[in-house]
């Protein structure tokens, strides 16, 4: 018996509530701050085939669309003679998962009546995998922690000992990863609940029509808004800081009636350092900018992301082979949007926004006691920071928000109760955003403190700081950011430093850049932006020509 489309078309719909549960429930068990406080994970379910169904509204990007690659890597592997019932699988393969070993990728299998019907995957990032820590110091991955091959967190409900006592040896926060594995675990189940009501609600014993149904709609709807694209030949290049020397980010957009295609050709090779990213991590984010600008309607599944095709050549910095050092791959990774809407803009002028700071400004702290024997315990504190996002065509940009990544920033009482340090300052930066007729999104000034008996290492992990986010039509750059003691003393915009107790760190955060004439803002756009603070009277001066 075959289903109407419009019984398929509910079950979907009902397919992202559950999915919903299914994220929800990893922030409400998760240890670490970073997922529970800013929601960096994502969660999915997936057909027999490994194809992507439906994902979580909660979550990022860049695990949502390489979890969409990586549980084809799981299928194959384990393979299905292999599967059973109560099963849970595991990798944080950067290659095989979501780019880099601080993720944590769970898939379990899910069944009804006995017969195998999909998986339901999720992915967090954890508060420490070992190696060097959360940094980009590292020239190998082998350096930069604990690789799990995919493998069997738990096989017919029956949890590894021996992995976890493994992860548990090679871990600086083992009660905050193993229970993140757990929560991970945990997830999955919660939707695989979710769906066994719903399909016993609807009377279906597997998934087959409905993900059929759901790539094939997705398809051809991406398709058509492909379609409406202009067909040519978009050429777009952006300079980055890199972490020795600067990065050249080049990319060749072809439009051809629905057909897509994006290639990083001219791109700059790989660094000797965790700036690299590996290709799945590039083709999530370049798919992400453009679904974003082209198709945003269109529900994120595989049968939606197919007609992006996203290549790399072999070597470069965007498409990083192994045993590269990826630990930071995020840093360019949340640069690739900006430069795929860069070329879009000369197809679709007015749609997409100016350039914005995109990489999250994160920081991983090692607080240790000042004094050894103190009797004091060492810590691990993860912040995720944001600058601004460039303005756009009609509105300006947001300030101290995180695009593409939209993860959440963590409360400053959150960070303080994990570890020793003191968040004296967290502020918007007054005119850091790019002036233009629409302004950019402002950065934000952060100043960080060790508590007393304690010193801090940090991993400064932040780019934008010697090339700023450019404005587009006419708007003028935003800010660019700096990393200084807050006696003004310069530090290093990537790598690991100390801060000394009683030194305070200072983190001014890049802004957006502007959109259109500055000569075109609005008078009472103008007083709006002098009376919050978001302006001075002399950037309206000296940006805006305002002379009273």
């Amino acid at each position: 018996m075959t289903t109407s489309p419009i019984d398929l078309q509910i079950m979907w719909n009902r397919l992202i509530a559950v999915v919903e549960e299914q994220a929800t429930t990893l922030i409400r068990t998760a240890f670490s701050t970073s997922v529970r406080e800013a929601g960096d994970l994502s969660a999915g379910l997936f057909d027999r085939q490994g194809r992507m169904m439906a994902q979580a509204v909660t979550g990022t990007p860049g695990h949502v669309n390489a979890m969409a690659e990586s549980v084809t890597h799981f299928a194959r592997q384990i393979g299905q003679q292999n599967i059973f019932e109560g099963d849970v699988f595991i990798t944080n393969d950067p290659w095989l998962g979501t780019g880099h070993l601080h993720d944590i990728t769970v898939v379990s299998p899910t069944f009804r009546n006995g017969v195998h019907i999909g998986y339901f995957a999720c992915t967090a990032h954890v508060v420490d995998i070992g190696g060097r820590g959360f940094g980009p110091d590292g020239n190998e991955v082998y350096e930069e922690g604990l690789l799990i091959p995919i493998m069997k967190f738990a096989e017919r409900g029956q949890v590894s000992d021996i992995l976890i006592s493994i992860v548990r040896a090679n871990v600086r926060e083992p009660d905050q990863v193993v229970g993140d594995f757990y929560s991970l675990a945990a997830c999955n189940e919660a939707g695989d609940r979710r769906l066994q009501s719903m399909m016993g609600e609807f009377g279906i014993d597997n998934l087959d029509e409905l993900s059929d149904f759901i790539m094939e709609t997705s398809r051809i709807a991406t398709r058509k808004a492909i379609a409406k694209v202009p067909s040519g030949t978009y050429t777009h290049d952006m300079q980055v800081d890199g972490y020795d020397a600067p990065v050249q980010m080049v990319v060749e957009l072809t439009v051809d009636g629905d057909q897509l295609k994006a290639d990083f050709n001219g791109t700059s090779g790989m660094s000797r350092f965790g700036v690299n990213v590996p290709e799945v991590y590039t083709r999530a984010y370049a798919c992400y900018g453009l679904k974003c600008a082209i198709a945003p309607n269109v529900p994120n599944n595989t049968g939606s992301l197919e007609p992006f095709e996203i290549t790399a050549p072999e070597g470069c910095i965007l498409e990083a082979k192994r045993p590269a050092p990826v630990s930071v791959r995020h840093v360019l990774g949340h640069l690739v949007p900006d430069v795929v809407l860069g070329a879009l803009h000369k197809a679709l002028p007015n749609t997409v926004p100016a350039e914005g700071a995109s990489a999250l400004w994160n920081i991983q702290i090692s607080a240790r006691p000042t004094d050894p024997n103190s009797g004091l315990k060492n810590a691990e504190v993860l912040m995720f920071n944001s600058g601004g996002t460039g303005a756009r065509p009609a509105v300006d940009g947001l300030s101290a928000t995180a695009f593409p990544s939209g993860v959440s920033t963590m409360s400053v009482e959150a960070t303080e109760h994990v570890g020793p340090i003191t968040v004296w300052r967290k502020d918007f930066r007054q005119g850091s955003g790019g002036a233009g007729k629409y302004r950019g999104g402002l950065g934000q000034t952060i100043e960080i403190e060790p508590r007393e008996g304690y010193d801090f290492y940090f991993n400064a992990t932040f780019d934008r700081v010697e090339n700023a986010a450019r404005g587009r039509d006419g708007g003028q750059a935003g800010e660019a950011g700096s990393v200084e003691l807050a006696d003004g003393t310069k530090l290093k915009s990537k790598g690991r430093q100390i801060i000394k107790n009683g030194q305070r760190l200072k983190l001014s955060l890049p802004g957006g850049g502007g959109y259109g004439d500055p000569d075109a803002r609005s008078e009472e756009q103008l007083t709006s932006d002098i009376e919050n603070g978001f302006i001075s009277r002399e950037q309206a001066q000296s940006d805006y020509g305002i002379t009273s």
